[in-house]
């Protein structure tokens, strides 16, 4: 059992590594196709925080206080990220920059929070792949690591090209994407020896990780796909995006 965890672990984490080294092929992307893969990506993101997050969360609470709890849970991942708002400037130790580049740089702050709701949504994702283990039937907890394994693909792309376009080195950029790999192998190992005590807090943490996608979503995503004229296309992307995701549970 434990090698079906550890290759479920590798699996995530290789998965947003492979994606990371594609997404370094998007730094010198015209803007119109950036926005469409970036709208790709944010559909991506929705579809994950509303099929493979909220929703799950809700029916693992089950009715009445349990989904109130989905939704607070949720309301404070939102939450959490905007107070992030003012903790970014300091965190030009992470991307090599000085504190100034930061103080005076709206829009690579706007691409640390990004950063970081990817990276705070990769615990309880790996948590929920972690407790399928314990199950009796492996074949769920394999079905779960292949659907974000795929959503991990395009999450690892998206990551890479803000990071660089911000003036990140490239070396920096990919160790900060393989960091964000490894939580998911965290996160899968907790779920797996945490085991009942995992399937009482995983609702709150899936709704936490769901509110915080959905936040940067709407926060950072579909504003940055706006505002260079290719809006429509974008849209079209983020509305493939969220389809393809949807098309990939109920396929697999």
């Amino acid at each position: 059992m434990i090698e079906n965890v550890i290759y479920s672990a590798l699996g995530l984490c290789g998965a947003t590594v492979i994606g990371s080294v594609i997404g370094f092929a998007f730094k010198e992307l015209p803007h119109k196709w950036n926005d469409t893969v970036l709208g790709y990506c944010a559909g991506i993101m929705m579809a994950a925080s509303v099929l493979g997050l909220l929703l799950p969360a809700a029916d693992m609470a089950g009715d009445g206080w349990g989904v109130a709890w989905v939704v607070v849970g949720g309301m404070i991942g939102a939450l959490f990220l905007n107070v992030l708002d003012f903790v970014t400037p300091h965190l030009h130790h992470i991307t090599g920059l000085e504190q100034e580049q930061h103080t005076n740089n709206s829009t690579l702050n706007h691409v640390l929070l990004f950063v970081m709701a990817i990276a705070i949504h990769k615990l309880p994702e790996g948590m929920a792949a972690g407790v399928g283990f314990n199950g009796e039937n492996v074949g769920n907890a394999w079905t779960v690591t292949a659907g974000i394994a795929l959503q991990n693909v395009p999450e690892g792309m998206v990551v890479i090209s803000p990071l660089l376009v911000a003036g990140v080195s490239r070396m920096r950029t990919f160790f900060i994407s393989l960091a964000i790999g490894l939580l998911e192998i965290v996160g899968v190992l907790i779920g797996f020896f945490a085991g009942g005590i995992s399937q009482v807090l995983l609702p709150v943490m899936l709704a936490f990780a769901g509110g915080a996608m959905l936040y940067v979503v709407s926060d950072e995503m579909i504003p940055e796909t706006h505002i260079h004229g290719y809006q429509k296309q974008a849209t079209y992307a983020l509305m493939l995006g969220f389809f393809t995701l949807l098309v990939l549970e109920r396929v697999l």
